[in-house]
């Protein structure tokens, strides 16, 4: 348990530093760089840092599906326990019994029920145990479906924000090539200018 409770500080942290990398880099991939500096400039390097951290979240994404779903079955087992617990002072006499293979946590060979007449289900029923950790992975699985639309959203900002580097750096390309026409032109035209008053004097 205590590993596991510093495999959990450890993501929280290197979630918080994930973060701030994508805040970073969303900023310097927006207009607010256009207004410091009065320019928009964009290397290969930052289209590539962009690319990187789209492909990573999106990564990260599948990974949170992941323990959304893994966090969900003990939600469902532990509702399952709470109605027969449930039940069970509801109805007396009644012998209710939950099979522990139908949540894939025995193999099918092994008959493994828990039945309301024992004894040590009885205890169970009435601990507050038994509803703290309910109520604790409730809120585990609240968090990893909070966590899967965090991704969802910095996809979609990430990926709006790349598209807008990829459209800038083309509008820079646009501008270059076009000011570098007109000052051909301008050259052009001011050689002919002068020749003309040459041949004129």
């Amino acid at each position: 348990i205590d590993i596991f409770k510093y495999v959990i500080y450890g993501v929280a942290a290197a979630f918080f530093v994930y973060g701030i990398l994508l805040m970073v880099e969303g900023f310097f991939t927006t207009g607010a760089i256009k207004d410091l500096y009065g320019d928009f400039k964009i290397t290969t390097c930052g289209r590539c840092v962009s690319a990187w951290f789209i492909m990573l979240t999106y990564i990260f994404m599948l990974a949170w599906l992941g323990v959304t779903a893994f966090t969900s079955l003990p939600v469902y087992m532990y509702f399952n326990l709470w109605t027969i617990c449930r039940n069970a002072t509801v109805v007396d006499g009644a012998n209710l019994c939950l099979d522990l293979r139908q949540y894939g946590i025995v193999t099918i060979g092994e008959e493994k029920k828990v039945c309301t007449s024992s004894e040590s289900f009885i205890k169970m029923c009435d601990s507050n145990e038994l509803n703290m950790t309910f109520h604790l992975f409730i809120v585990a699985l609240a968090g990893a479906g909070a966590a899967v639309i965090a991704m969802v959203h910095y996809l979609m900002v990430l990926s709006a924000n790349w598209a807008y580097v990829k459209d800038a750096c083309r509008m820079q390309k646009y501008e270059d090539i076009k000011s570098k026409e007109e000052q051909e032109l301008h050259d052009i035209h001011s050689t002919r200018s002068k020749e003309r008053l040459n041949a004129y004097t």
